[in-house]
C-alpha cells in the first residue's frame, strides 16, 4: 500500500470517528426515553389541576395525504385543556371539504375554529402570517401554543409530552423530530429517508427545532418578541434557538416524539424541498457554518476517495488502488449501518405507542449502501444551490429572499394542485 493513501485513511477514519460519536448520542437519547423512568417523565397525563391551557395551530394551504389522520390525532388528544385553531389559506382550498369532512364524525368535539387567513404578509411566508393570525389575539394568553404541520399524525398523549417539557422554567420550546418510514421503497422515498437520518443527528446537537411537532409558551413568544420577528421571516422554527437564548431560555427536544411520516415523494420534489430547509438554516441558525462544514467536507472526503481509486487503477498500482477502494466500501458501508441502529431505536419507540413500524419488511438493508452515495451527491447539489438562492417556491408561492429578515412574498394566490381522486394532493412537500 502506498504511504499516499495514509492521509485518505486518516481522514475516513476521523469522518466515521466523529459521526459514529454524534450518532450514539443521538441514539443513546432515544433509547432512554423508553425506559419506565423516562417514559414516565414524558408520558405521563396532565391532570386539570396542573395542566397549563393550550392553544394548538395548524396552518393548511393544500389537502395533504394525511391530514384527515391528522385531524383525527388532534381531536383525540388526552389533554384537558386545549383548543384547537384551523387557519386555512383561502375558502377555496381543498383543505376545507376535509376538515368538514372528518369534524362531523365528532359531533361533540366544540374545541375548535376554522380561520381563513384573511390578510397574508408580503414580508414573510404565508405560513408565518397564519401564526400570526392565530396567536396574535392571544398573545396576552397563558399557557403555550402548539402548532404542527399536516403531514404529522399525533398520538393521543403529543400534546401531554410537549407540556411536561414545558414545565422547565429554563425551557422557552419543546420539540420532536420526524422520521420517514414509507410504504414504497424508490429511489426519491430512499434519498429523503438517509437524508433525514444525517439530519436529525444535526438538529438534535445543534439545538433547531421542528415546526411540524413544536410548542412555546406565550411568556416566551412575548418576551422574545418572536410575532415581530416572524412577520418578517420566511420560517418560525429554526430561528428559535437563537431568540430564545437570547432571554435566558432554551429548546427542549422530547425524544417520545420522533413523529412518522408514510408519504411517498419523488426525487424532484425532494430535491426542491430539501434545499429550501437548507436556506432556513443559512437565513437562522447560528452554527449554519457548522452545516456547510459537515456538508463540504463530506464531499471533498467522496471525491478524494473515488478518484484516488481511479487514479492508481489508471497507473496500474492495483493494490494501492485496491486498497483506496476497499476503504472507501468500508466507510460507506459504516454510515449505512447507522441507519438501522437509529432506525431501530426510532421503531421502539413507535410500537411503544401502538403504531406500525414494520415499514422495513420490504428493504433489504444492504442497498442502503447505494442510497447513502446517491443522497451524499444529491445533497452536496442541493447545498450548493442554496448557497446561491435568492428566490425560493413554497406551495406555488414564490418569496425573494434578500436577507433573514428581507422577505417578499412575490404575488399570492390561492393553493393549486395535481389533485386526485379524493382531492388531496400526492405529498405534503
Amino acid at each position: 500500500m502506498s504511504d499516499s493513501l495514509i492521509p485518505l485513511l486518516i481522514a475516513l477514519v476521523v469522518s466515521a470517528s466523529i459521526q459514529l460519536v454524534l450518532v450514539a448520542g443521538f441514539v443513546a437519547r432515544l433509547r432512554g426515553c423508553t425506559s419506565k423512568k423516562h417514559a414516565r417523565k414524558y408520558i405521563a397525563k396532565s391532570d386539570e389541576a396542573t395542566a397549563l391551557p393550550a392553544l394548538v395551530v395548524l396552518c393548511l394551504r393544500g389537502g395533504d395525504p394525511f391530514l384527515g389522520q391528522c385531524i383525527q390525532g388532534l381531536v383525540s388528544q388526552d389533554y384537558p385543556e386545549f383548543e384547537i385553531c384551523f387557519v386555512v389559506d383561502s375558502a377555496q382550498d381543498p383543505a376545507i371539504s376535509v376538515l368538514q369532512n372528518e369534524l362531523t364524525k365528532y359531533p361533540d368535539f366544540k374545541r375548535f375554529e376554522i380561520q381563513i387567513l384573511s390578510d397574508p404578509l408580503t414580508t414573510c411566508s404565508l405560513k408565518c402570517s397564519s401564526l400570526i393570525q392565530a396567536i396574535g389575539p392571544r398573545i396576552d394568553s397563558q399557557g403555550f401554543v402548539a402548532q404542527l404541520d399536516a403531514d404529522t399524525i399525533p398520538h393521543r398523549t403529543w400534546l401531554s409530552e410537549l407540556a411536561s417539557a414545558l414545565q422547565d422554567p429554563e425551557v422557552g420550546a419543546a420539540t420532536g423530530n420526524r422520521w420517514y418510514m414509507p410504504e414504497t421503497i424508490s429511489l426519491g422515498n430512499m434519498t429523503r429517508y438517509v437524508w433525514n437520518g444525517a439530519a436529525v443527528v444535526q438538529m438534535y446537537w445543534y439545538g433547531i427545532a421542528w415546526g411540524g411537532t413544536l410548542a412555546i409558551k406565550f411568556d416566551s413568544i412575548r418576551r422574545a418578541h418572536l410575532l415581530d420577528r416572524w412577520r418578517n421571516a420566511l420560517c418560525e422554527d429554526t430561528m428559535l434557538s437563537r431568540q430564545l437564548k437570547s432571554v435566558g431560555q432554551k429548546v427542549a427536544f422530547v425524544p417520545s416524539l420522533m413523529m412518522v411520516n408514510r408519504e411517498d415523494c419523488d426525487l424532484a420534489s425532494f430535491f426542491q424541498w430539501v434545499q429550501r430547509q437548507l436556506l432556513t438554516a443559512r437565513l437562522y441558525h447560528p452554527l449554519w457554518f457548522a452545516v456547510v462544514g459537515h456538508g463540504v467536507s463530506s464531499a471533498l472526503l467522496l471525491v478524494w476517495g473515488w478518484t484516488t481509486c481511479v487514479v492508481y487503477a489508471l497507473m496500474g498500482y492495483w493494490g494501492s488502488a485496491l486498497a483506496s477502494l476497499m476503504a472507501m466500501l468500508a466507510f460507506q458501508t459504516f454510515l449505512s449501518l447507522m441507519l438501522p441502529w437509529m432506525d431501530s431505536s426510532v421503531r421502539a419507540i413507535v410500537n411503544g405507542r401502538g403504531e406500525p413500524a414494520d415499514w422495513h419488511r420490504n428493504l433489504r438493508w444492504w442497498q442502503l449502501g447505494w442510497y447513502v452515495w446517491t443522497t451524499q451527491c444529491i445533497y452536496t447539489a442541493a447545498l450548493v444551490r442554496c448557497l446561491r438562492m435568492s428566490r425560493v417556491e413554497w406551495r406555488g408561492i414564490e418569496y425573494d429572499v434578500t436577507g433573514p429578515f428581507d422577505i417578499r412574498m412575490q404575488g399570492y394566490h390561492p393553493f393549486r394542485s395535481d389533485v386526485h381522486g379524493s382531492g388531496c394532493q400526492k405529498h405534503s412537500l
